[in-house]
């Protein structure tokens, strides 16, 4: 019964195969490509994989890509299937103004919250950033509502921003310190102090509605450059994504 998570982002195709679909499965691969090289997964990274018994992946690449992933899992004979967000599921609701134009990515990794609540127990809400080409901040109550969040442009796209709307600014790769005296250090300071600033007034804010300390969880490609500067203590979760996967599938297949 084993079960393959895939997460289709704007850059990177990650994936990973679990021993049995449901929380808390043991984790066998795992691994991520380019979206360029997507094609090639057939014939190199999943040629010797286990068969899987069954997927489940969060898409927003576009329809596009998908097609092209799904070509890729024809070695399997496997059919492909897709979240989109809803009203309800997993446990959750959500409190989106038109609730399938939530990403899609961004649902998977609530319920990863969400699944991670539960299974320590008590009732509490969380906060969920995602840092990739954009960062996201997206809040759970306790009792599983998604209340709102953040989407903000993530590092690659301020720094690109800067070096086209003013002369003379370039982007060399700059260090995050407390008080940049050059221009590549001020560059990703300034980037990763309006990422941590809008985080942590989402954070006071959320304390301020239910009243009670979020389970902080950072997941994505940059969260090196936002975990040492912030004043709050968060857990890096790399698979927090496939966790709400692992949840979204077990309850469906309750049903």
């Amino acid at each position: 019964m084993s079960f393959l998570a895939l997460d289709i982002g704007n850059t990177r195709l990650k994936w990973a195969l679990y021993t049995a679909p449901h929380p808390g499965a043991v984790l066998l691969q795992h691994g991520a490509v380019f979206l360029e090289t997507i094609d090639e997964l057939s014939e190199r990274e999943w040629k010797h994989l286990p068969a899987p018994s069954s997927m489940l992946g969060c898409v927003v690449a576009g329809d596009a890509v998908r097609r092209r992933v799904e070509e890729q899992m024809d070695l399997w004979d496997l059919d492909a299937h897709w979240i989109v967000p809803s009203a309800h599921e997993a446990g959750m609701s959500n409190g989106y103004d038109h609730p399938s134009r939530l990403g899609s990515d961004r649902w998977a990794a609530l319920a990863g919250a969400r699944s991670r609540v539960q299974q320590a127990g008590t009732p509490r809400p969380a906060l969920v950033v995602m840092v990739g080409t954009a960062v996201t901040v997206d809040a759970l109550d306790a009792e599983g509502r998604f209340i709102g969040g953040l989407i903000l442009p993530g590092f690659g796209l301020m720094l690109r921003a800067l070096e086209q709307g003013t002369a003379g600014l370039k982007v060399p790769t700059g260090d995050v310190v407390d008080f940049p005296t050059n221009t590549s250090d001020a560059l990703m300071s300034g980037g990763a102090n309006a990422i941590a600033g809008a985080i942590e007034r989402q954070h006071r804010r959320l304390v301020q509605r239910t009243g009670q300390e979020p389970l902080l969880l950072m997941t994505g490609g940059a969260t090196s450059k936002l975990t040492p500067i912030t004043d709050l203590h968060f857990e890096t979760v790399d698979t927090l994504i496939f966790e709400g996967l692992l949840l979204m599938q077990s309850r469906r297949l309750a049903l």
